[in-house]
Formats: C-alpha cells, structure tokens, sequence
C-alpha cells in the first residue's frame, strides 16, 4: 500500500469529493486531483486538500485515555475497554438499559453507523440512540416523506442542475460551504439558466446570483407560501400535473391563499416586485429546481418550511420531471448514509421504521434476535442530550462534539459532566472528549476501508490508503471488544466489508434498498445509487433520478401538505431587539474539532466573528474589530465585530466553529420542531453591548 496511488474520497461534506492519496517518504500523505468522479471533476476546497494534516500524531490522539484523579491519562487498551464496558454495565444493572444513551455522528461510515445503532439495541438494549445528522437534514427528510414517501437529499444528481431552467437556492452558503459545488450553479448561469438565492446575508453565493432576496431570519415559510399564492394567482398552476400526479392540493391552495404578497412582504421584509419577479423567473423556463439547505430547515418550524417549498414545485409541475424538481443539500459526509442504517432514534436499517412490526421482523432476522427484544424509538438529539445526568447516566459517543454543536451548548455541557460516566471515540481530543471518563482514539478516512452516502444518494467506497499508526483501532474494533465484554460474542464483525454484507440484507426490501450494492460495483461504477435491490447491473443499474414514473407513495402520487405562517419560537422585543442567525464559513467545518488543528485552515479562519450591519453598529457604536457581546435568554458570547452592508440591519451573524467565550451556540435556541425534532439554530433574539478592551 506504502508509495501507492489511492483513488478515495474527502472526509468532510456530503459532496464526497474524489480525490487520490499517495503516501510520501516523509511519512506525510500527499493529496492530487481526481478527475474521474464528476461531483467535484477534481476540484478541492482547502479543507480537502489540507485533510491530510489532521493524519498527523501531532495533532491527533495516539492512545486511549482514562480519567484518574480528575485528569485525563494514557492507558493501555484493555483497561480502557475494560472502564467502558464496566461503566456501561453498572449503569445497565442499576438503572435499566435506557439509562445507557448512545451518540453517533453524520461522518461515521455506513459500516459503523449499521453497527452503532446495532450495538445499542442488540448489546445494550437501549431506545436511547440519535445523531447529531438530527441537527443536519431532519426537516428535509420528513417534509420529503410527507410529500414523497421517501427520502433522498437530492432526487437528481448535481450534474442535472446545470440543465435546469431556474434554480431557487433556499439558507444555502454553498460557495462556502461546498466549494467545488459551485462549478454546476456557473454552468447553470452559462447555459441560459437563472439562480434565485435566498439568504439574509449577501454571501459569496448571494453573489453569484441574479436575484437575491433577503428575509427575516425564520420567515422562509411565509415567503414560500406568498410565492405559491402568486402562482395561483397568475393562473401558473400546472392543472393537468395536479390532477394527474398529486393529492390534497384544494387545502394547500386554500392555506397559501391567505398569504398576499402585502401580507407576506411585512413579514419577510421581501419587496413584492422582488417576489413577483422571483415566481416569473420560475414559471417561465420548462424546467425548474428547488433545494434547500440549513436556512429554512434549522427552524422549529423547518418542516412545514420544508414541505410550502415542495408544494410550490408540485403546483407548478416540476416534481418527478427531468431536470426539476425539490432537493436538499446534505451537510455532512455521511448525512445521508448515517440515518439510513440506524443510528437514528426511530429508524432500522434501510430506512425502516423502528415501530413497524414487519420492519422489526425482517431487521431482527437478519441479527438472530427476537423482534420482540429491539427496544422502541428513543428520544431525538436534543432531548438526548438534555436528559443526561438525570434519565441517561451513561453515554457513548462516536464522532461528534455537542459541546460545541448543540444549541444551548453551556446547558448541554452541564449535562455532559452530570453523567456518572462518558465514553468518547474520536480521532481528536474534541472539547467533549476533555470531559470524558474514557477516550479511544479511533482510525480516520485514509487509514480504513468503508462506504458513505453523498448528498445525491450516491454510495461510495472511501478506501484505505495509509496504514493507521499502532495503538489506534477502528471504531468496528471498538464496538467488538464491547459487546464481547458484555457478553455478545457474536454479531460484530471488525471488517468493513462484511459488515456491508450484512447491511445489504439488513436493507434489502427497504426504502433506502442496499442489497444490490456491493464493494466490487462501487469500485467499478465509481459509485452506485440508491435503491439498488439486485446486483444485477443490466437488471438494476441503481437509481440517480427518482420520482420520474410515481412517487414512493401507496397510490404513487405526490401529496400536498396545507401548512400556514407561524412567527419562530423566539421573536424580538425590547430587551432582546435583534435576531441572530449562524452558520459555517469556508476555511472550518463544523465544530472545528479536525479544522481548528490545521494551520492553514486556522490562518485563514482564525476565530469567532459577529457579523453586523453599518447602522447597527453605529448604533452601539462599535467599530470593526471592536469586541462585541451577543446576549440571549440563554448566555452571552464575545467576539469582533465584522461591518458589512451584506446583512440585514435587523440580524446578526456568527459562524459556530469554535468554544470558548465565541461560543455562537451558547445563544441558540433549543425550541424544536414538532416533526423532526429539529433545533431552531437559525433565528433566535438577542441584544448587542460593547465590551472594554
């Protein structure tokens, strides 16, 4: 393997970007393009070209770690199994099985995601299991089963939006946040076609736009619904597609008529020409697109957000049809994958539902259990995370860092030191890690085999190029010791590939249908898309468009969700008169545990800001890189102040990468949305106040 070429995939966001490893003398690793995989065509952001850095012992843990005497120290394998399971065990025995809490993440591997959510209901027998992917898309996947019957963060591969006519591109920095993306939004302009961005902040992709509409933070529902009431208006309805293709759209159309464009512009601040411009652009070209990304969906009422968008494509015919249709675009590596198989609450793997009998019947087949064994749905993310120390007394944890990623993040972090014990696996000491009780450092993306699931429902292979240096095993590793230590011997098998294998029949029949999908295809076809229910390629190549002869439906028609306007949780008064809103920006990822350690990255990015408006800021009388104090009901956080006029006067921005006093989550509201069970990290009240230097 030393002093090979590696064909692989970028560890980061849900673009999966292609790119080659090669092992240099020197012991580093050496990144090229690859220009085979048409996601990115070659192209890398600076966090994939640099990811190589984070491979580094420097920056990375290089053995497992226990707590003795209130601090953190290294610890041969066997004892740090041996705390774990002993931990996990006595919480079992004292307290019951749901008293053990289990916390995955978005950029586990299909592999490991199968096995962690096979772990906590087969080994600890425990309801208690989410992910932070709750965080990621939960409001897009349920607004797209209500509408579709099935969820996939994009129905259409990338390479389509470029043959669109209009694409409206809904709370997305994708420029941003997935750089190499950006190229298919360029060809889209090119070729005649016209982007709508809808953002409260003029971003690097506002800038690309050829309109650009800017709302209130937390008014996308509205704006939505005004758009769909002016397509009624304008006598734009595709009556023949409604007829022939949907159900319930006299309640939709009935619940978007109260929305008049007035109505709707002293909500969003969105002018009415811009809005009547904005259902021109749309209506007119044959085809047309919607996606969606954190913006609309982060909201506690992403959901219905979600579901104004979908109808406003269903109105207008461009659901289920070439080069139309709604999307999301997927956050993290392994969004789409990491909730597929598992390691969601009320998920089984293949994306069956955790409380339907025959689902049960058919996942517990495929493990030798009784169905009647596997516990039921468990508590989403947030409430996950905020019944620990009380409900849960234990908690495992793979890949994730809520300290710094969970709304309410000081709230969360006292919850995390109430457990009576916590167990980290990570490839880093993250700000969540330095509390644990245990620490087990993990391989990364070079140095194992496995699959992920980009944005486009495309499973890939990430291959090994690197072997991991001693002392670090897999998280399969892991979770094998484990559950040999509290008495499963059987069941967790340490190879990635058979792990897949067993995934294939887990899915099999399912919605997100693996079974035709194997690591010799994905090596061969450069990826395979699900559903894929033979590996019979002339039978079943795998599906990149969905939805183009029925939708995944009983009677195989697209539903209409009636929803109306609803103010967010948290609106601004006198005491906190501004609305916040957060996000990523190019050079972090994240909660920065992986970026935070990379110089580069750190140069360019390196700490917290508070973005605001020229006349907020002469209002409180800051100057740029003045100190800044953002207040909400929940805490207060300090950092510069950035002046832009591309903001709204009434909002303020901050990235949420870091810990410390720029802690952007300490702020955010935890307020959740009724189906998903999303946070409303995007609109939230606060005030400003100077700071003395």
């Amino acid at each position: 393997m030393q002093n090979s070429v590696t064909p692989t995939h970028c560890p980061y966001c849900a673009l999966q970007c292609g790119m080659n490893l090669t092992p240099a003398p020197d012991g580093t690793v050496e990144v090229s393009e690859r220009a085979d995989f048409p996601v990115n065509r070659g192209a890398l952001c600076g966090k994939g070209r640099t990811a190589p850095a984070v491979l580094s012992s420097r920056v990375r843990l290089t053995s497992p770690l226990v707590r003795s005497g209130g601090t953190l120290v290294p610890a041969g394998w066997d004892e740090a199994l041996d705390r774990i399971a002993e931990g996990l065990s006595r919480t079992r025995a004292e307290h019951g099985p749901d008293a053990c809490g289990v916390f995955g993440g978005g950029g586990l591997t299909n592999e490991k995601a199968y096995t962690l959510g096979k772990f906590a209901r087969v080994v600890l027998g425990t309801s208690q299991i989410d992910y932070n992917g709750r965080f990621c898309m939960s409001s897009a996947a349920a607004g797209g089963m209500k509408a579709f019957g099935l969820d996939r963060g994009l129905p259409f591969p990338l390479e389509d939006i470029p043959k669109s006519g209009c694409v409206i591109l809904v709370g997305s920095n994708l420029a941003e946040t997935m750089p190499p993306s950006l190229r298919f939004f360029t060809e889209l302009r090119e070729n005649g076609g016209t982007l709508i961005v809808i953002d409260p902040r003029r971003t690097k992709t506002a800038e690309q736009a050829d309109l650009h509409l800017m709302p209130r933070p937390g008014t996308d529902l509205a704006l939505a619904l005004g758009l769909l009431h002016l397509v009624v208006a304008e006598g734009l309805v595709d009556e023949e597609y409604v007829r022939e293709r949907t159900a319930g759209w006299e309640d939709a159309r009935a619940a978007a008529m109260a929305h008049w464009p007035e109505y709707v512009e002293r909500i969003t601040g969105v002018p009415v020409p811009q809005l009547r411009e904005t259902v021109r652009l749309f209506c007119e070209p044959e085809s047309a697109m919607v996606l969606t990304a954190r913006g609309p969906e982060q909201q506690s009422k992403g959901t219905d957000t979600v579901s104004a968008w979908i109808n406003l494509c269903l109105a207008t015919g461009r659901a289920g049809r070439p080069f139309s249709g709604y999307g999301c675009l997927t956050g993290q590596g392994n969004g789409q994958g990491g909730r597929e198989h598992g390691q969601k609450a009320d998920q089984l793997p293949g994306y069956r539902k955790l409380d339907d009998p025959a689902a049960r019947a058919h996942v517990a087949g495929v493990w030798g259990v009784d169905p009647d064994s596997l516990p039921g749905p468990g508590r989403s993310a947030y409430e996950l995370l905020d019944a620990l120390g009380t409900d849960i007394k234990s908690l495992l944890l793979m890949g994730s860092n809520p300290v710094v990623s969970a709304p309410h993040a000081a709230h969360i972090e006292e919850r995390i030191k109430s457990l009576d014990f916590l167990a980290v696996c990570d490839v880093v000491l993250s700000e969540t890690a330095a509390l644990a009780d245990a620490v087990l450092p993990v391989t990364q993306w070079a140095e194992e085999t496995g699959t992920t699931t980009n944005l486009e429902g495309r499973v890939l292979l990430r291959r090994q190029a690197i072997t991991p240096p001693d002392g670090i095993r897999s998280d399969l590793e892991v979770m094998h010791e484990l559950a040999d230590r509290l008495g499963v011997e059987k069941g967790f098998p340490t190879d990635a590939e058979e792990v897949f294998e067993e995934l294939r029949r887990a899915s099999a029949g399912g919605p997100a249908d693996y079974s035709g999908i194997t690591y010799r295809r994905l090596a061969e076809e450069n990826g395979v898309f699900w559903p894929c229910p033979t590996e019979d390629t002339v039978v079943h190549p795998g599906t990149p468009r969905l939805f183009l002869d029925r939708f995944a439906t009983p009677d195989g028609r697209a539903r209409f969700v009636p929803v109306s306007h609803r103010a967010i949780a948290e609106e601004p008064d006198e005491e906190y008169p501004v609305l916040l809103t957060t996000g990523r920006v190019v050079a972090q990822y994240q909660s920065g545990a992986q970026t935070r350690r990379v110089d580069e990255l750190n140069a360019a990015a390196p700490g917290p800001f508070v973005e605001l408006h020229p006349r907020l800021a002469e209002r409180l009388g800051a100057a740029e890189g003045d100190p800044v104090a953002v207040v909400s009901r929940r805490g207060r956080a300090v950092a510069p102040a950035r002046i832009t006029l591309g903001i709204r006067p009434d909002t303020v921005f901050m990235p949420f990468h870091w810990y410390g006093e720029g802690r952007a989550n300490t702020l955010t509201n935890p307020a959740l949305d009724p189906t998903s069970r999303m946070p409303e990290f995007k609109a939230c009240a606060v005030r400003l106040e100077t700071v003395e230097r």
